[in-house]
């Protein structure tokens, strides 16, 4: 996904000599391609990451086509201020893109674990959150943030990710995508997620298939705004919506769903999978680190398996 994402981000300031990226002092192995193909196009700011967004914000004020990069939580939580009063109270074109969403550096301790960054940029105004969940859809939301108005926030994995959406063909900002429509199985229920743990929630999928259990699963790698029309269909045709996200529950993606859903007045039930409002103190794998707190796709399809049933049952 970060290796498509700055492929894909030459191609465009090839195209446009004004795009502009600078980096947080970190990245180079991946960042090395973009700068020796675009050297006049690039800025290495240093350890700084609250002043690069508010240099960001002047070169956009200029007419450039702003992109910010670095790790975790480095471009977001350590510079929320800077966002919100440089960036997106004027509404400009700067795109801040965080690789290691989640728990990918889950090696380096919580200090990397970017688990609130959504719920943090999705409470500023005029902020959009794109998340997703494998390289085609980066690929593509790549191209969609740097031609919308405003300020956007890329939310990446690491590298690796296999490419899950084979029917994108095309990216709209706001649109969630149907990975796979529900079997005629014993169960049914719905299955949304975001960002890069979409790889875990179709493998959960394939072993629910296997366990009576059909699932119409969709991936929404846009947070904000959100695709309400989806929602609001499987709410009409399924009594249980679930969302899984590499997040804390409390502010990020299920919330999205769960405001949409608490104002359109059906029965649909929802479960929110992901970090259940704590800080992980594990260290370990991202796949470690994704088990311990439920949402490995073994995990996903247990609970989605013991869910439709007991309720249904109840």
């Amino acid at each position: 996904m970060r290796d498509t994402v700055i492929r894909e981000l030459i191609s465009l300031a090839k195209e446009n000599p004004n795009v502009e990226l600078i980096t947080g002092d970190l990245g180079f192995g991946v960042l090395k391609p973009y700068w020796e193909s675009v050297p006049d196009q690039f800025i290495n700011a240093g350890i700084t990451e609250q002043n690069l967004t508010s240099a960001a914000a002047g070169m956009a004020m200029e007419g450039k086509t702003m992109f910010t990069y670095s790790i975790g939580n480095f471009p977001t939580l350590r510079c929320l201020e800077q966002i919100r009063n440089d960036c997106a109270y004027h509404k400009l074109n700067v795109n801040i893109i965080c690789v290691g969403g989640g728990y990918v550096y889950g090696a380096l301790g919580v200090s990397h674990h970017a688990t609130e960054d959504i719920a943090c940029l999705r409470a500023l105004p005029g902020v959009s959150v794109i998340c997703p969940g494998d390289p085609i859809e980066a690929k593509f939301a790549l191209r969609a943030i740097a031609s919308h108005e405003g300020t956007c926030y890329l939310r990446l994995g690491r590298g690796g990710e296999k490419r899950i959406n084979t029917a994108l063909t095309d990216f709209t900002i706001g649109k969630a995508y149907k990975i796979r429509d529900a079997k005629p199985l014993g169960k049914t229920a719905a299955v949304f997620s975001t960002g890069a743990i979409l790889e875990e929630v179709s493998s959960a999928c394939d072993m629910l298939e296997t366990r009576s259990v059909g699932t119409e699963q969709y991936s929404f790698p846009t947070v904000k705004p959100i695709d309400k029309e989806v929602i609001a269909d499987c709410a009409k045709r399924f009594d249980h919506i679930f969302t899984v996200e590499e997040h804390n529950i409390t502010g990020g993606f299920g919330s999205a769903v769960a405001e949409v859903l608490s104002e359109l007045g059906e029965r649909v039930k929802l479960h929110r999978l992901g970090i259940n409002d704590f800080y992980c103190a594990e260290v370990g794998t991202q796949a470690y680190l994704r088990d311990c707190v439920g949402i490995s796709a073994e995990k996903i399809a247990q609970t989605v398996e013991a869910t439709v049933y007991s309720i249904r049952n109840s």
